[in-house]
């Protein structure tokens, strides 16, 4: 094994972005062909690709995982993160923008800028990563360079730039004129390297108007620079590129490219400006530690890497991917996990290339890399030397948008089940696994209907076992909207000792700051936060003795206990005041269990009189849409009880903001994307609790008594 090791200032960082079926997988092949990785070119379609390698992208044939791949370029090491386009996966892209010090976004030369474009470019402007778009599938008959251009310059702002144009599109796209280099590059049929020729005069104006605006850019962050423009009227190439590099690290530039991978028509120019003028990790600014300190990727220092991504494969087990962010990583190395505290060693350091990886001496700062088998530690975890503290910033995972119950067929599956989907959370972050006791079921949160049918297929092939989906219950809350006594008297009178407990109470809603209850001494108040939101107020207001204090204890846990399995629907309870404010007692058949008993009984009773009131839980969702489906969209919202809040265009996007009650959302990702042949995304978080309709509820107490009686039949 030889070193292999590449320095921090010979390293590209690139990370492929753009909307499903853009052609990001096919640029990625073509890179690595024109780079002399693979020797031959592999196709979406044959399932042939460096990238797409697990069986289910072949199956689907487009990407759903991100895939590090590299090439070697000039003396130049290109680490290539294909990204799959399905805003489903997103925690994917996400996880790659993290460590790549460019994003290179592809756009669809017949399609333009589309919605899951618009989606990448927030992560990509809030990370202020540098980017260069590509304007792919050239040679698709409704390529439109211009078009795409004005869109992505509408949408992006004035700072995207052409450096280069198709001469032709379509079926004769075979020239590229370059305003950098300001010459024309003419491909043969087959594509591969093409010949440089002069530009055609008729060609000129157009060339030098575009050259000049390069060059005004390039010089715009340099003062010698700007002398020298000033001076000759023009920058050597050398400049320019100095130039263009201070432009683009700085996000003042977004060059555009031209390109038809598919026919290997331009991708080789893409790599030569990816290798002269994209910023290598030693260019960019420094990487803050949760500590606020800033750090640069310096080989000297002590070691330390960041796991970006973690997946297990058959028969390997746990693939941790991760960016090395100072020292030099070696097999070998003793580190520790500043996440969890714990040690780990790294047994070997991989390069990766698809689904094949190389064993490799060493890794610099700022290079990408495999590891196998650490026992402790997860996508987020950093792990460094001993002397060292903080950690570096997490990833912030969007929350889930679509929720579902599982079940396993066979009951003794039901425990296999559990164990996998929790191992599949910890190397997925944007999937939340929920074992709820009030529910009673197993809820799996994602991204979409495609994260999730793709979690059920992993869940089949890779542990072999059975999982189906039903529909998730609505975590309902009740409460009461007035006041109301009741008095309780638990008796039973069997053998010798028998039980006696008599409870006095008042319930009323609960707000903070509300007065002492009318009429009534309170000796004692206590407020609980309760676990699953709202508050339970207990006042103890009984005077004379008639109930001896030491009973309160045995009284609260009455009504806590039927608050957690609520009289309407079994559901929680909250924001309820309760006083105790008279009774009776015995002095041999009263203890703690008559007057629980006799608590949960009055507490029920009184709860019923109250005027009880179902609460559900309501989200708020963002849609973002294109103008032609946004009556449709706006008529399914409606006919989920939904709230319009607002509306916005943005670029040529409309945004859609609404409360939806959740027991309404059930599959909305599917109908949204029929709605929209998949060019919407949404957007969601929990708002607030609010009462349901009383048609709705008189429909859920009714459901809720059925199945108490089915429950009692069997």
């Amino acid at each position: 094994m030889t070193d292999m090791s590449v320095e921090t200032k010979n390293i590209r960082n690139v990370v492929m972005l753009g909307h499903s079926g853009c052609g990001k997988t096919t640029l990625t092949e073509a890179m690595l062909f024109e780079s002399g990785a693979i020797t031959r070119m592999g196709t979406v379609a044959a399932g042939t690709t460096v990238s797409d390698y697990t069986a289910i992208e072949q199956e689907r044939g487009n990407s759903l995982f991100s895939t590090l791949t590299h090439a070697k370029w000039r003396g130049c090491k290109i680490n290539i993160i294909d990204t799959p386009g399905s805003d489903d996966f997103i925690g994917e892209v996400i996880s790659s923008l993290k460590v790549a010090d460019t994003a290179l976004m592809v756009l669809n030369a017949a399609h333009g800028v589309e919605v899951g474009t618009e989606l990448l470019w927030d992560y990509v402007t809030s990370y202020g990563t540098p980017a260069i778009f590509v304007i792919s599938q050239m040679d698709h008959e409704k390529a439109d360079f211009d078009m795409t251009v004005e869109q992505a310059r509408n949408r992006f702002g004035p700072k995207v730039m052409a450096v280069q144009y198709p001469l032709r599109s379509g079926g004769q796209f075979d020239a590229i004129i370059d305003a950098v280099r300001m010459v024309m590059y003419e491909f043969q049929p087959q594509g591969g390297k093409p010949i440089k020729k002069p530009i055609p005069d008729s060609e000129m104006p157009r060339a030098l108007a575009m050259h000049n605006a390069l060059v005004e850019a390039a010089a715009e962050n340099d003062e010698g620079l700007m002398d020298q423009f000033f001076e000759k009227g023009t920058l050597t190439e050398e400049e320019m590129t100095r130039g263009l590099r201070i432009a683009l690290a700085h996000q003042q530039i977004f060059p555009v490219f031209c390109c038809s991978a598919a026919k290997d028509k331009g991708s080789g120019r893409v790599m030569g400006f990816i290798n002269d003028v994209a910023p290598s990790p030693a260019d960019v600014p420094p990487y803050s530690l949760s500590t606020g300190e800033k750090c640069d990727y310096d080989p000297n220092a002590s070691t330390r890497l960041f796991v970006y991504k973690t997946i297990s494969e058959p028969q390997v087990g746990l693939v941790s991917y991760f960016k090395v962010y100072s020292g030099i990583v070696k097999s070998g190395d003793e580190l520790i996990n500043a996440t969890n505290g714990t040690h780990e060693r790294i047994s070997q350091v991989y390069e990766s290339e698809g689904k094949l990886r190389n064993p490799i001496d060493c890794l610099h700062p700022g290079d990408l890399g495999v590891t196998l088998k650490l026992k402790n530690t997860h996508t987020n975890n950093t792990l460094q030397a001993k002397a060292l503290t903080g950690e570096i910033d997490h990833i912030h995972f969007p929350e889930p948008r679509i929720r579902t119950a599982v079940v396993s067929p066979s009951k003794s599956d039901m425990e296999k089940l559990m164990k996998a989907l929790h191992q599949m959370e910890e190397e997925d972050p944007t999937l939340v696994v929920e074992h709820s006791p009030t529910l009673k079921q197993v809820i799996i949160h994602g991204q979409g209907q495609l994260h999730l049918d793709m979690i059920r297929y992993r869940i089949e092939k890779v542990h072999g076992l059975h999982m189906e989906f039903e529909k998730p219950r609505i975590p309902y809350r009740e409460t009461i909207t007035r006041s109301a006594n009741e008095i309780y008297r638990h008796k039973k009178q069997s053998g010798g000792a028998g039980q006696f407990a008599e409870v006095h109470m008042r319930v009323e809603p609960y707000h903070v700051g509300m007065p002492n209850p009318e009429g009534l001494t309170v000796k004692t108040t206590e407020v609980d936060d309760l676990d699953w939101g709202g508050k339970l107020a207990f006042c103890w207001c009984v005077v004379g003795g008639t109930i001896d204090a030491k009973f309160s204890s045995a009284i609260k846990k009455g009504i806590m206990q039927k608050m957690q399995e609520g009289p309407l629907t079994g559901s929680n309870c909250q924001d309820i005041r309760v006083s105790v404010y008279d009774g009776k007692m015995h002095p041999v058949d009263s203890n703690d269990l008559a007057f629980m008993l006799a608590s949960i009984n009055a507490f029920k009773a009184a709860f019923k009189n109250a005027g009880p009131q179902i609460l559900e839980p309501i989200d708020e969702i963002e849609v973002t849409c294109q103008d032609a489906v946004m009556g449709d969209i706006m008529g399914d919202l409606q006919t989920r009880r939904a709230i319009i809040t607002g509306m916005d265009s943005d670029g040529h996007y409309q945004k859609i903001r609404a409360r939806v009650p959740l027991s309404e959302m059930y599959q909305y990702s599917s109908v949204l994307r029929s709605i929209s042949q998949g060019r919407a995304k949404f957007s969601r978080r929990f708002g607030e609790y609010v009462a349901v309709p009383a048609d709705i509820q008189l429909k859920l107490i009714t459901e809720h008594k059925e199945e108490e009686e089915e429950l009692h039949h069997h």
